[in-house]
């Protein structure tokens, strides 16, 4: 269902974006609502301004996190920028010097904000860059980029009213919470997580949200709710995605439709999808011919070193149908994108700080290399 898929891929719905994809999703929400309540345990907002679905992960994943971010600090400013426009109403203005004043004088913990330094400076801008993208506040005049080179740079920004909806309501105290497991346990206080409705949402949560969930041993909660209910959720994943369900021993996997069009899957037309394909085929190829060995449960554990020395195999293969980008990039940079990518699809783990890469079942999956006349085509 294209109103579910687009839910899912969406932070929200906002009327005044979009108007009729507003209405389109508002008229399908009574076909999908039990499916989101009883199956995933969502909750669909839909208020006059705006649709969202509350998308909370069955497990944390390393991709989660809002993409443009990198650093903790710049979560930080950005709660405090959420926590600034509290106060503002739909179609109020206010300047940056405002807002960085307000941050400055109210940022809480050990580090201060100190906008002469040019990373807080760097980070604000991203902030507010992801802020107006996102839809809760909006330029009047001006250019924050500016900012990163003078702490005097003014721009006149508007609340949308937005912001109010962005953070979801916790089940309980979050000043209560020490880490993000405290999260991620809070919504299911008191009540056993590996049985029930609990499960249920657990799983279906995890095989539409990630790309992969594995079998961690033959007493997995979850996993033992997969084999037992594998039909039921083959159908429902059918129904309502127009996808499929590949369970197997050690591993389940949702297989979209090809005719579907998301953001972020694999494999996809970034050139770095393509090396990775031929990795995997690599890979597969070693095991075939013995040279590494996976264990009883579709893991194989290799040196970085063993893992670099791959790459430079299939670069010397696949180089000359590698983009320009990829072919003169160095080796060291190629293992950080590589592996970066790969640990955002679940395909490897990285452990014992760097030195080792655990390579996981969903490698074997999803395979595939240039026509042996690549390099004439």
């Amino acid at each position: 269902m294209k109103e579910l898929e687009t839910l899912l891929e969406r932070f929200w719905i906002t009327k005044e974006e979009d108007k009729d994809l507003y209405y389109r999703v508002k008229d399908a929400s009574a076909e999908i609502t039990d499916f989101l309540e009883q199956k995933l345990g969502y909750k669909l907002i839909i208020n006059p301004y705006m649709i969202k679905l509350e998308k909370l992960p069955g497990k944390a994943e390393m991709w989660m996190g809002i993409q443009e971010f990198e650093d903790k600090l710049e979560y930080s400013i950005f709660c405090m920028l959420l926590v600034f426009l509290e106060d503002k109403s739909a179609g109020e203005q206010f300047i940056l010097s405002e807002v960085t004043e307000f941050i400055q004088a109210s940022f809480p913990g050990d580090e201060r904000i100190d906008w002469t330094i040019f990373r807080h400076r760097k980070y604000m801008v991203k902030v507010l860059r992801f802020a107006a993208q996102i839809g809760i506040i909006k330029t009047d005049d001006g250019d924050e980029s500016s900012f990163m080179e003078s702490v005097e740079t003014e721009v006149l920004y508007e609340s949308t009213g937005l912001s109010r909806y962005f953070v979801r309501n916790f089940t309980g105290n979050i000043l209560n919470y020490s880490s993000w497991k405290d999260i991620e346990n809070g919504e299911w206080f008191d009540i056993d997580k590996d049985r029930g409705r609990v499960r249920r949402n657990r799983v279906y949560r995890r095989l539409i949200m990630s790309p992969a969930v594995y079998s961690e041993g033959a007493e997995d909660p979850d996993y033992i709710y997969i084999r037992n209910q594998r039909s039921l959720l083959a159908r429902d994943i059918e129904e309502y995605l127009d996808s499929q369900l590949h369970v197997h021993k050690n591993g389940t996997f949702l297989i979209l439709n090809p005719s579907k069009n998301f953001k972020d899957v694999f494999p996809s037309k970034k050139s770095v999808s393509d090396i990775v394909l031929q990795i995997n085929t690599h890979i597969i190829k070693l095991v075939k011919s013995g040279e590494i060995e996976k264990r009883e449960d579709d893991i194989i554990n290799i040196s970085k070193a063993r893992f670099v020395r791959l790459l430079e195999d299939i670069r010397e293969i696949y180089l000359s149908g590698w983009s320009k980008v990829y072919r003169e990039m160095s080796l060291d940079k190629l293992f950080d994108e590589v592996v970066l990518f790969m640990k955002g699809f679940s395909m490897v783990e990285v452990l014992d700080d760097g030195r080792e890469i655990r390579l996981m079942p969903l490698i074997g999956k999803l395979i595939g290399e240039y026509p042996k006349n690549f390099q004439r085509e």
